[in-house]
């Protein structure tokens, strides 16, 4: 193994002298004593973080919850979970996560959909600003016509108003039960 790094530190007389007793008792050197003890100290944090983070995990994924539900709510859960395309218990865990902490949440597909509505979005921003930086330098950049610029704001604005009625229909989806729409 590679050694590069230096360490230094200054300590008082007397842990110096301890310190080349030590050594000279195990018939190394001080430096190599030094690197033992924090090669040491080193893997004993790194052991005990370890094993406090894997405990932690522990905690967390033990701490389960056990609902008795009558066999109607039963198939009322599942049949909302299975709109959402999630299984019954994560269905009811991302529930009452979205009702502890009002956060209304959105599924995998319209989140993956409002992502790529932004990257759209992005091709067209940067398609504006290379137009609006060629005519800024004075070069005379193909400019789009006026049907091209007429379909770039009504896709903005269909954009726009997708999101926001995707956004209205999940927050009434969670606060009154109901699976999502589609749209």
């Amino acid at each position: 193994m590679a050694r590069d790094s230096l360490i230094r530190c200054r300590v008082s007389d007397e842990v110096k002298g301890l310190l080349r007793t030590i050594a000279a008792q195990r018939q190394i050197t001080e430096s190599a004593l030094v690197r033992q003890l924090i090669e040491t100290m080193v893997q004993m944090a790194t052991n005990a973080e370890i094993a406090e983070e894997a405990a932690s995990k522990r905690a967390v994924r033990d701490a389960r919850l056990y609902v008795r539900l009558a066999s109607e709510d039963r198939i009322l859960l599942s049949d909302r979970a299975t709109a959402r395309g999630m299984p019954s218990a994560t269905y009811v865990s991302v529930l009452v996560r979205s009702h502890l902490r009002n956060l209304p949440p959105l599924p995998k597909e319209d989140l993956l959909a409002l992502k790529r509505s932004v990257a759209e979005l992005g091709v067209i921003g940067r398609n504006l600003n290379q137009i609006a930086r060629g005519a800024n330098q004075g070069v005379r950049p193909p400019c789009p016509g006026r049907a091209e610029l007429t379909a770039m704001l009504k896709v903005a604005e269909g954009l726009r108003d997708h999101v926001k009625a995707l956004l209205r229909a999940n927050q009434l989806s969670w606060e009154q039960g109901h699976a999502a729409t589609t749209h």
